[in-house]
């Protein structure tokens, strides 16, 4: 099965994630979101519906993006539960980064950004 998948939707990139996001699979995350980021989308979302597992590799890919992306770039994280909101509002990744429950609440909140 395919760990990470990109999709488009209404010009915002959604990389979505499956299973665990560890020091094994952080390294191809974090290849697949750099590459996204450089083609410079309106907005990018990172869909961890799917994560049973988000380890400290995983965290810091989303910190390393949140550092490097461009201010043309909405950047935002989907995370609901106990394997993924939950590690990343204690260890405070969720103070500089945007978390959404679900996928459409974030796709939602974009488009409603981008109509202003």
């Amino acid at each position: 099965m395919q760990q990470f998948n990109e999709r488009h939707v209404d010009g915002v990139v959604v990389v979505a994630a499956v299973g665990a996001i560890d020091m094994l699979t952080a390294p191809q995350l974090q290849d697949l979101i750099s590459d996204a980021a450089a083609r410079r989308p309106a907005g990018l979302i990172i869909d961890m519906t799917d994560v049973d597992f988000l380890g400290s590799a995983g965290m810091q890919v989303l910190m390393t993006t949140r550092k490097h992306i461009g201010d043309g770039t909405r950047f935002a994280v989907v995370a609901d539960g106990p394997a993924t909101s939950r590690p990343l509002k204690i260890t405070g990744v969720s103070d500089f980064v945007e978390l959404f429950s679900t996928l459409d609440v974030a796709l939602t909140n974009f488009a409603t950004d981008s109509a202003d």
